[in-house]
């Protein structure tokens, strides 16, 4: 290494080949750690990325890039200098240069708080800000990469996101989510997971309502259901997934708003993605599942059309998914049947119970605990589940969990009401049910 640097160094005639091994040398971690350790490494690098010379100067951004990706922070610091130099190299020069330039930032700003703090005055955001103008989606792809790491910094809610909402960058990002949708591009996938950090900072939500993100991200939902048949695009679960996200969590965070995509075509496409992906991508049913959670939390608009529109069967065939489909279909079924009598009703006419009893003896204390509360609301609102459940052997179930701690107080309610002659129901102590609106 410290040969390949003093070939470097002496501007000897094959300059360039000392720069290109230097580049494979610095994929190996520890030759990373010596290198930066050397007399005069980064400044040497430094000057060949600003000279004049067009070969040597792409060969020392490619090997600064292979420096970015060490894990060691005391190498992403050494890099500290470079900086500034990234951020005015991201104004021209090729369009590879470019996107090494901004990879190379994205690397840095993952590893080590002092590189964001440095990169902050010195204008990062507006610089990217002029970067999303750009027509190469290679370009794009990177510039989300750089702001997607912003974004989940620790420091990002107080100190970045701010100052990212105070530019034109979130109605761009809007708008290249949108258009990507016809390939999924690499880009708007990166995009969609910046507005989903800002959502998810709590801090943002009146911001980007304010912009229509919520109907925007609502009717780009519609949209990728719509894509998907026969020639669904390749890796259109990666767009969907955080844009799911960001639909779910602007509902979470703000009551009232759901009136902007009051839409039952919502939920069709819900389901349409979720029979599409289940089968190859399992994660799929959880993602959906937390947007069916805040659509029905607190608006009966979601919940009677999830029952009109017969897509009850579908939600109950998710209750075998995992732990959490599990706890999700059960909330989701709460959600419902605490809207009242008629919504209970609708329930149980529609079969749930009979699905409802195999979970109730599985050995999860937590999903049991759920559909027990799901079962307090049944009863309590529609007597004739309560009599059905009676009739398919529910008390002995019930008895069974007298004996778990965590389970006994909410068993012993039932059962009492159980023990209440049909129509005489009353509402008995029972624990709350999960909070609806959930962020994630």
């Amino acid at each position: 290494v410290l040969q390949l640097l003093r070939g470097v160094q002496r501007g000897s005639e094959d300059r360039k080949g000392s720069l290109s091994h230097l580049r494979w040398a610095l994929q190996n971690k520890e030759t990373q750690q010596k290198f930066v350790r050397l007399d005069g490494s980064i400044r040497t690098l430094i000057g060949l990325f600003t000279s004049s010379l067009a070969d040597m100067q792409m060969e020392a951004a490619r090997c600064l890039h292979e420096l970015s990706h060490s894990s060691d922070p005391a190498v992403a610091e050494a890099c500290l200098p470079v900086t500034s130099y990234l951020l005015t190299y991201l104004s021209g020069h090729s369009v590879e240069f470019t996107e090494l330039c901004l990879y190379t930032l994205g690397n840095l700003i993952v590893e080590s708080e002092a590189v964001r703090r440095q990169l902050l005055p010195q204008g990062i955001i507006p610089v990217l800000a002029s970067c999303i103008q750009s027509p190469h989606e290679a370009v794009l792809e990177g510039l989300g990469y750089v702001l997607s790491q912003l974004l989940q910094a620790k420091e990002a809610p107080v100190e970045i996101v701010p100052l990212v909402l105070d530019s034109v960058l979130p109605q761009h990002m809007l708008r290249l989510v949108c258009s990507g949708l016809k390939t999924a591009t690499g880009a708007a996938v990166e995009f969609a997971w910046c507005l989903h950090y800002i959502i998810s900072s709590q801090t943002a939500n009146a911001a980007l309502l304010a912009l229509g993100a919520l109907p925007t991200l609502a009717s780009l939902f519609l949209e990728m259901a719509s894509e998907i048949s026969q020639d669904t695009p390749e890796g259109l679960e990666l767009l969907i997934c955080p844009v799911l996200r960001c639909v779910s969590n602007l509902l979470a965070e703000e009551p009232g708003c759901h009136l902007q995509v009051q839409d039952e075509r919502l939920l069709i496409a819900l389901f349409l993605i979720l029979q599409s992906f289940l089968q190859q991508h399992p994660f799929m049913a959880q993602e959906c599942l937390w947007l069916l959670n805040n659509l029905t939390a607190d608006k009966p608009f979601f919940c009677w059309a999830l029952l009109s529109l017969d897509l009850l069967p579908a939600l109950l065939q998710l209750l075998p998914c995992s732990q959490m489909a599990s706890m999700l279909v059960l909330t989701v079924l709460c959600n419902i049947a605490e809207k009242g009598p008629s919504y209970c009703q609708q329930l149980h006419q529609q079969q749930a119970l009979p699905l409802l009893l195999p979970t109730l003896v599985l050995p999860d204390p937590q999903v049991v605990g759920q559909c027990l509360e799901l079962l307090h609301l049944l009863f309590l609102h529609c007597p004739e589940a309560a009599a059905d459940f009676l009739r398919q052997g529910g008390h002995q179930v019930l008895e069974q969990h007298q004996s778990a701690p965590e389970l006994q107080e909410r068993a012993r309610a039932l059962l009492d009401i159980l023990g209440q002659p049909t129509g005489a129901t009353t509402s008995s102590p029972c624990h709350p049910a999960l909070s609806h609106r959930t962020l994630h």
